[in-house]
């Protein structure tokens, strides 16, 4: 089959564009993918990990088309696809994984060890992680069908919950994983730094585990006001003083159980000095606000090679830490990509059950694809809004 292809192209720091792209074939380059579908997007969102390389963070070369959170229809399958057929509705893990290696067999779906052969883990569109095709686009390929793809139960019901189901792809279980890895369960006490999507995905999940008190930290008030909108407390982090007099006046103490990084490697300093960037004040901060045997996970983004870089260790991904208090505090760190695949099942059950509303969380903002290089822009403003492009305004009908 041949036909028209869109898809949303990096052109160079700063700049995307919505361009022709060739019809998706069951391959990637000279490999067969007989395991594979070609999918027809029905949702694909924009991601905080895009805007790194959009802003020219990475090494992303131009004419990446971008991409990696994906839902769609299945148009056609490979010959070795057994259980999933054309006309099925199906969430796209943004992690590619072949279900056959060690990684994948213990769920570690975020470090499969066959589909990237330059590192662990692979995604779609993404800088260095395997070379696969962006889903910000009509039509994509996505590879081991069988092994990868979470089918709806019933597409009718699943449009109807569309805009709550496409976080399923990425941002609602990595904000899960990252209270998961936390430690977050009933009565805990959490911080969540950043209030982007992943951290409001991260409030919710928190929420949605039996979190006591749920306080979120941000510099953009729009953002902060998000978080607020469905029970958490807030921090603003323009604002100066100290951070534990600022969690005892909310919590009568001193330190939180659980702590979140939704920022990554971009982060700035607090106080007066916020506008200047420093990317290892997030994980400081963790070590200095987490109580004694604390966990602290971090879906946030750190890279090993950062070339807007503030100074020559970072530009490699060397950061300075203050290691040894976590050492003192007995602290566990968690990293690392979320495994999709461990939770969009159960998170998938809680939306159709109607135990959360993810969307209403992060402020779903549907857009159509020539709307993208727009959304891109709005993002990086600080917008506090989740955009969710319809390629095909299969939704908008």
């Amino acid at each position: 089959m041949s036909q028209a292809n869109r898809g949303v192209v990096y052109q160079g720091p700063g700049k995307v564009e919505v361009k022709p792209i060739p019809y998706p074939e069951l391959a990637l380059g000279d490999r067969k993918c007989d395991h594979g579908v070609i999918l027809k997007v029905v949702t694909t969102n924009i991601c905080g990990s895009d805007q790194h390389m959009v802003r020219g963070r990475t090494t992303a070369p131009a004419g990446l088309v971008l991409g990696h959170e994906i839902t769609g229809l299945v148009v056609e399958c490979g010959r070795d696809v057994e259980f999933i057929l054309p006309g099925d509705l199906v969430s796209v893990p943004f992690n590619i994984a072949c279900g056959r290696c060690r990684n994948c067999k213990e769920g570690q779906t975020g470090i499969c060890l066959n589909v990237n052969p330059a590192r662990p883990g692979a995604a779609y569109g993404y800088v260095d992680m395997g070379g696969w095709g962006g889903g910000q686009t009509e039509y994509v390929m996505v590879p081991y069908a069988d092994f990868n793809l979470l089918k709806f139960p019933d597409s009718d019901q699943a449009m109807e919950k569309i805009r709550d189901l496409t976080l399923l792809s990425d941002i609602f279980p990595t904000g899960f994983h990252g209270c998961v890895t936390a430690g977050v369960g009933p009565g805990s006490t959490v911080y969540i730094a950043g209030a982007g999507p992943v951290g409001l995905a991260a409030a919710a999940s928190a929420q949605l585990l039996g979190a006591a008190c749920v306080i979120v930290g941000d510099m953009i008030e729009e953002r902060l006001a998000q978080a607020r909108s469905f029970g958490c407390e807030t921090i603003d982090l323009t604002q100066e003083g100290e951070m534990a007099d600022r969690l005892e006046a909310i919590l009568g103490e001193r330190e939180v159980d659980c702590f979140v990084d939704c920022v990554g490697f971009e982060a700035h300093a607090c106080g007066c000095n916020h506008g200047q960037e420093a990317p290892a004040t997030v994980l400081n901060s963790a070590m200095q606000m987490t109580r004694a045997g604390g966990q602290i996970g971090i879906p946030g983004l750190y890279v090993t090679e950062d070339p807007g870089a503030v100074d020559e260790a970072a530009k490699q991904g060397a950061l300075s830490m203050r290691f040894g208090l976590g050492w003192a505090k007995s602290h566990s760190f968690h990293t690392g990509q979320c495994p999709v695949m461990k939770y969009h099942r159960p998170l998938m059950q809680a939306i159709l059950f109607d135990k959360i509303r993810i969307a209403d969380a992060v402020n779903v903002q549907m857009i159509s694809l020539d709307q993208a290089p727009q959304g891109y822009a709005d993002f990086d403003g600080g917008a506090a809004k989740k955009f969710v492009i319809d390629p095909h305004g299969s939704v908008a009908a």
